[in-house]
């Protein structure tokens, strides 16, 4: 794949998507038709594939009793016509309102347009009659139809609410239209296009202000786009609306399953143009993943029988090299607000706080053995048990903490487990299993028995083996279970020690926790002081700690270890953000290695060349796919988030014979290595 192809957001399956709030002049449809002229330029000018007008936009809302006045009709038409002919050279998707004549009634209408060609025309289907509005008195309800064609500046298009305009380029760029009054429904017509197969659904509102309704209109917006799986557009108007009766904030948004991706500055004074990036591929996986969306088609196949696609040729982009101009966190288990983070924080903490103590009860356990490194992992775990003996009531003696200290534990990692125990208030006992392990390593007529320095895969889990069966044996002399302590992103790339190592347990609170948010977690436990100043200190230290196995003798005493767990597996925050939109989204690596480069390599603060994400996200692939035999077998964990869990029960079922040669194959073609 070419450089700029590779670079350019329509090639990953996005679409760039423009929401315009003209200023109008009431009534006067051929300065409101250059005005949406300029606009379509501009919102052509930065590369979108769509762009959405406001309702009656032609003519203006408010034009009351006007709408009967031929005048203003045959100038509605004459602009659009004058509009079609001016935009011939624009390969943008265009949707505009007017008001228009149809079997001698008048209709309240969206024009969908293309290089100067009509594509169709979408009538509005329920019209508000109540309170400030008087729909019913000008115009006819779009079900009331009967012609399903209309022809309008020479041309003969489909005419109705259920169409469907497909690019042709990208099938998933499928557009439905709504004005206004039908996206406030029970039932609106987009609810029905989505099932149909829409994925960005368009609203052409003029809907004025009132205290409180900006609000709604986002309630209404973003929950609307989250049931249907779907991106919402919506345009309201705004300057140039008369203010007889009403005032007008030009309230525009974009929404893509539930999520705000733009706004509007509402009560501007000047016409203005928002743009939003949609991942069109991550709504395709979304209905693929909800199987209850299909049977909803299902259930409502008599319905959608009818339904119309007109297919036009959106000339996309995608050999041009075009960056996302769209948020793409860095970290997307942790979100970026401090005030969400902290939420996000409490709510994971309390959600593997509240499944221990079900376990605990549900078994007549009281005592809980853990194994306590000094590292990050079974510094949360052992946080967490904390919390949990004392929702039942327990002391926090009857969590049995051990810290085993072998042939590379540190002074330091060994002195800040100590100090940890102490601030939980536990019991603490220290087990130094080097004497177990040089029996083993002697037995098993390894060099390293007879004091060779053969620092070999088998030196290293005869330790973490050693560990785990104090561990259980201890549980079982004490009437106890083992908290697992290992994380979602050890569990992803295999390191972990299969059966009796780190990766068995009774069970394992942290399993579905990535190594970023238990950073995080562990951060937040101690800047809010739920474990004292003396517990809050040694925290820190923890995490300002490398994260290392230490297994393998070498590093200075009291220093960071020889062992590097990252250099040998990656970056884990470079590796949680692949395994989140594998495992979320099922992207592609080449995808992933976009989104990846936007979020990492571009800005001031770039941390990583695309060379460098290229070989981390290699590294990933090939260690995530041999090691599904490790989690086709773990042990029980409750589930924390939305984005993923590696349990086959939980979550993630895969064969453990699966190969990655497609997944590595992909991403050798059409990844740049500069």
């Amino acid at each position: 794949m070419s450089q700029d192809r590779f670079h350019s957001l329509y090639t990953h399956g996005f679409a760039r998507v423009a929401v315009c709030v003209p200023k109008l002049k009431l009534a006067d449809p051929r300065h409101n038709a250059q005005e949406t002229l300029a606009l379509l330029r501009a919102a052509h000018e930065q590369r979108a594939a769509v762009a959405l007008f406001t309702e009656l936009g032609l003519a203006g809302y408010t034009c009351d009793d006007l709408f009967h006045q031929r005048v203003l009709l045959d100038d509605c038409e004459a602009a659009l016509a004058q509009l079609l002919r001016d935009s011939e050279d624009l390969p943008i998707l265009g949707v505009v309102g007017l008001p228009l004549r149809v079997d001698d009634r008048l209709f309240n209408c969206a024009v969908v347009f293309q290089r100067g060609r009509l594509l169709g025309v979408v009538p509005k289907t329920y019209l508000p009659n109540y309170g400030e509005f008087y729909e019913a008195r000008q115009f006819n309800a779009g079900f009331n139809a009967v012609s399903d064609e209309v022809t309008l500046a020479g041309q003969t298009v489909p005419f109705g609410s259920e169409l469907i305009f497909q690019a042709e380029e990208q099938p998933l760029l499928k557009l439905h239209v709504e004005i206004c009054e039908d996206g406030w429904v029970p039932i609106p017509p987009s609810t029905y296009a989505a099932l149909a197969g829409a994925t960005v659904l368009l609203n052409l509102s003029a809907s004025n202000i009132t205290i409180g309704k900006a609000s709604y209109r986002h309630d209404l917006v973003g929950l609307h786009s989250a049931r249907c799986l779907a991106a919402y557009l919506y345009s309201a108007a705004g300057p140039g609306e008369s203010s007889n009766d009403m005032a007008w904030d030009g309230h525009g948004m974009v929404y893509e399953n539930g999520t705000l991706l733009a706004e509007t500055e509402r009560f501007a004074q000047d016409h203005q143009l928002i743009y939003a990036d949609l991942d069109l591929e991550r709504l395709q996986h979304e209905r693929m993943r909800m199987t209850t969306f299909g049977q909803t088609v299902g259930r409502h196949r008599d319905a959608l029988a009818g339904w119309r696609v007109v297919s036009y040729r959106a000339e996309l982009p995608a050999e041009e090299k075009l960056p996302l101009r769209r948020y793409v966190p860095r970290m997307p288990y942790v979100p970026a607000n401090p005030a969400q983070r902290d939420e996000r924080c409490r709510e994971v903490f309390n959600i593997q706080v509240q499944a221990l103590v079900q376990r605990l009860r549900a078994a007549g356990i009281t005592k809980l053995v853990i194994g306590v490194s000094g590292g990050l992992d079974s510094t949360h775990a052992l946080l967490v048990c904390a919390r949990a003996v004392d929702l039942m009531g327990l002391p926090r003696s009857n969590i049995l903490g051990y810290t085993m200290p072998g042939f590379a534990t540190s002074g330091r990692t060994l002195d800040q487990a100590l100090r940890l125990m102490a601030a939980i208030g536990c019991s603490s006992q220290q087990i130094d299993i080097r004497p177990s392990c040089l029996q083993m390593l002697k037995d098993l007529g390894h060099p390293a028995g007879d004091g060779e320095a053969v620092y070999d895969v088998t030196f290293e889990n005869v330790q973490a083996g050693e560990r785990t069966s104090h561990l259980f044996r201890l549980a079982n002399l004490h009437g106890g279970i083992v908290i697992g302590t290992g994380d979602l992103s050890e569990l992803a790339l295999g390191w972990c020690t299969y059966g009796v190592g780190d990766h068995m347990s009774h069970y394992g609170v942290n399993a579905s926790v990535p190594k970023t948010l238990m950073q995080y977690l562990v951060r937040w436990v101690a800047e809010t002081g739920q474990v004292g100043e003396a517990g809050s200190q040694v925290l820190l230290d923890i995490l300002n700690t490398e994260i290392s196995p230490e297994l393998v003798p070498g590093g200075a005493e009291g220093q960071q270890p020889a062992q590097s767990t990252e250099s040998a597996v990656g970056p884990y925050e470079l590796q949680d953000f692949n395994l989140f939109h594998l495992l979320r989204y099922g992207y592609d690596p080449s995808k992933i290695a976009f989104l990846a480069h936007h979020a990492w390599a571009t800005g001031d603060d770039a941390k990583y060349t695309l060379a460098e994400i290229r070989k981390h996200l290699q590294t990933f692939l090939r260690r995530f796919f041999p090691n599904q035999f490790k989690r086709t077998c773990v042990p029980n964990s409750p589930k924390v988030g939305s984005g993923g869990s590696l349990s086959p029960r939980g979550d993630w079922r895969a064969p453990s014979d699966a190969s990655s040669a497609a997944w590595l194959a992909e991403l050798e073609r059409n990844v740049p290595e500069e």
